[in-house]
């Protein structure tokens, strides 16, 4: 599991699934979000991934040939792996029970929207990182200091400085990927779980509000513009 001190990497996530169409339609749906994708064609290429590289979040299929994605996750179990979304065709609540019950960390029915795994994907990560001592680290950059745990930032001069729960979720967003250019619609995802009432034109509004709450006079610019692109959180905190 990523901490926060890691957590300019993107999340890697191994998508396994025997269907080819599938596995690179998601590999290209979560690399559009922000994440690092692979693939694996069945449950022995999937654990030959993890052995190689790790993951911090599998989309395990529940029915493949050989081993079953049902098998799998409850092999897997208890074993320090990372958190597994099931697909699956077989949407009926018999199945979903299952699957949570060998420790599935969140089951869908197949076809899904693909948003709404992304989205998925972020709470179950989230979850597991809230869960993580080692994410309750303030971070501090250009001299604030943002306390995760406790949803505060202190100024320079130790100020508390008020943020609304958006523009938490946004900093968090920004300091959890510095130096990297992010489109509204990867802020969109990051900050507010593709929230149907939250639109592009209001994470301006809200990126507008927390710089104001940035600036310091005489101080660098944070939070940069880049014209057609979307924006980029210009320092990089430390812990």
């Amino acid at each position: 599991m990523l901490a926060m001190t890691e957590a300019a990497q993107p999340p890697r996530v191994l998508i396994c699934d025997d269907d080819s169409a599938i596995r690179q339609g998601l590999v290209e749906v979560f690399e559009r979000a922000g994440f690092a994708a692979v693939s694996a064609g069945d449950v022995a290429a999937m654990e030959r991934e993890l052995n190689a590289r790790g993951a911090d979040l599998i989309i395990l299929d529940l029915m493949m040939p050989g081993e079953d994605g049902l098998s799998a996750c409850k092999r897997l179990s208890g074993k320090g792996r990372p958190p597994i979304i099931m697909l699956s065709a077989l949407g009926d609540d018999a199945d979903r029970i299952v699957g949570l019950e060998i420790g599935a960390d969140d089951y869908l029915a197949k076809p899904c929207n693909p948003r709404e795994l992304v989205a998925r994907a972020r709470a179950v990560l989230r979850r597991g990182r809230d869960a993580d001592p080692a994410a309750a680290e303030a971070l501090r950059f250009a001299g604030f200091r943002l306390d995760i745990a406790r949803r505060e930032l202190n100024d320079p001069d130790g100020v508390v400085i008020p943020l609304s729960a958006g523009e938490f979720r946004l900093l968090r967003a920004f300091v959890e990927r510095p130096q990297r250019v992010l489109s509204r619609e990867q802020l969109l995802d990051y900050a507010f779980d593709n929230d149907a009432d939250v639109f592009d034109r209001a994470v301006d509004v809200q990126v507008s509000r927390l710089r104001k709450k940035l600036e310091r006079p005489g101080g660098a610019e944070i939070i940069r513009t880049v014209r057609g692109e979307g924006y980029l959180f210009a320092v990089k905190p430390t812990s």
